[in-house]
């Protein structure tokens, strides 16, 4: 399997598609996707509990467990979950994580809080590729400390800096890194390579996409449509499901 680390190039970015369930992990991996990520929205959405709030990592972790094996690395949204948990999904085969700085209604937690976190993962698991997410766009709060907490989660061991949410191409070239960014509204690949950006990642988008076009399939049959032709078939689906 490919070293994930290896895979963050600044200015070549590892594009990341994230998957909800077994079946969409293997097929991104087997259209040809060096590496697959989760969206902790898909899985939590899945399972019936809000995201953000902790409530799907057991989730988390059997889907990791059901896809071991898998022939490109996967990362894992973990939210804000400990050592324990980062060290039972490498266990059970995860590459990387993603681990956040939002405490949602509570907002950020303190940048050195987030650091001995960061540190501490590290230390547990030094193989995993820590992704240290800051929250300042993405809650909209405190954007003029998002290159210093990135420096900062860099220096206590972090393998990357994540963004979500940031979108201005200076603020994008200002920031330490490797640097990934979410995918936003009106982005291209080329765009943000030519940025520096070392990953991109898709995040719930694919989820919402087919979430999307279940609801205009089942309206546009209620319409008196027929039955699109052309979409992967049961046998198929039934195989990616059943790896």
């Amino acid at each position: 399997m490919t070293d994930f680390h290896a895979l963050h190039r600044p200015g070549r970015p590892l594009l990341l598609p994230n998957a909800w369930d077994a079946a969409s992990v293997f097929a991104l991996a087997e259209a040809g996707f060096e590496a697959v990520g989760t969206t902790s929205l898909g899985i939590a959405a899945a399972a019936g509990v809000p995201d953000g709030a902790g409530r799907a990592q057991e989730r988390t972790l059997e889907l990791v467990r059901r896809v071991k094996g898998l022939r490109v690395p996967l990362t894992v949204d973990v939210e804000s979950a400990g050592a324990d948990f980062a060290a039972e999904l490498h266990a059970a085969g995860a590459a990387g994580i993603n681990v956040e700085d939002g405490r949602g209604d509570a907002g950020l937690a303190p940048a050195g809080e987030q650091a001995e976190l960061i540190a501490a993962i590290k230390a547990r698991v030094p193989g995993l590729f820590v992704n240290a997410r800051v929250d300042t766009y993405w809650l909209g709060v405190d954007q003029g400390d998002t290159a210093k907490r990135a420096e900062t989660y860099l220096a206590a061991g972090a393998d990357g800096i994540f963004v979500p949410g940031i979108r201005d191409d200076d603020e994008i070239r200002a920031l330490p890194g490797p640097l990934n960014v979410l995918l936003l509204p009106g982005m291209t690949v080329g765009h943000l390579a030519r940025l520096g950006v070392a990953r991109i990642s898709m995040g719930s988008l694919l989820y919402r996409v087919a979430l999307d076009a279940a609801l205009v399939t089942a309206a546009a049959i209620q319409e008196g449509a027929p039955a699109p032709d052309g979409v992967r078939s049961y046998a198929e689906t039934d195989r990616l499901a059943g790896r």
